[in-house]
């Protein structure tokens, strides 16, 4: 039965009355109290249903301790912090996991991201913003900067349309306010809101927000 984790998802994500998952999932009402109640008799909450597959809930619903993994597991909750850091990725936390167990067996890159994703899934979720084509473009300073040949460093200025994704990145001396607005000019020249990509609304976006660069131009 490939249904027990949906069961439990719904129970306890959802907070659907048994009746009501079992119309959802096309099971018996009696099915559905079955694997509610072995959940609870494991004492099992959502946050430790979610990283399970099929086999190994199984296993823990019918009383089976969890079989010892060969691999050293990360501490989840450390890397959702550390990836709060400016610069840090998924890659580099997965290195220095590797780095710090040389003697023992770790994950491959591709099988602890998928591990972190499924540890992800189970803390609160955000509100997804829905962009409509050309309604909106991102701007800022990427933050790390560049050494250049003569020892400067070079700041990143970067603009992102929020429907679309398409980006621009240009490179100025400072993060001034005459960088910025240089940065937004350099965006809207080179067709960053071209009209046969996003449209109608993009045309009025460049209006717009050509305009409010000479407002504060002149301000």
């Amino acid at each position: 039965m490939r249904k027990i984790k949906d069961i439990l998802r719904l129970k306890h994500e959802a907070c659907l009355s048994h009746e009501r998952i079992a119309a959802v999932l096309d099971l018996s009402k009696g099915v559905v109290t079955k694997y509610v109640g072995l959940a609870a008799a494991a004492g099992l909450d959502w946050p430790s249903i979610a990283p399970l597959d099929e086999g190994a809930l199984l296993r823990r619903l019918a009383g089976q301790p969890p079989r010892p993994s060969d691999f050293v597991l990360p501490d989840y909750g450390r890397l959702h912090q550390e990836l709060r850091r400016k610069g840090m990725t998924l890659m580099l936390l997965w290195e220095e996991h590797v780095q710090a167990h040389p003697e023992e067996s770790t994950h491959r890159y591709s099988q602890f991201c998928e591990n972190y994703r499924r540890y992800a899934k189970t803390l609160k979720r955000s509100m997804r913003q829905i962009h409509r084509a050309g309604e909106k473009l991102f701007v800022d300073f990427a933050g790390p900067t560049l050494t250049l040949e003569d020892a400067s460093r070079a700041h990143i200025f970067v603009a992102a349309l929020g429907a679309s994704s398409y980006t621009f990145a240009c490179a100025t001396p400072r993060e001034t306010m005459a960088d910025w607005l240089e940065g937004c000019v350099q965006a809207l020249n080179c067709d960053l809101l071209p009209s046969r990509r996003d449209g109608l609304a993009s045309r009025f976006a460049k209006w717009y927000l050509s305009g409010t660069i000479l407002n504060h131009i002149h301000q």
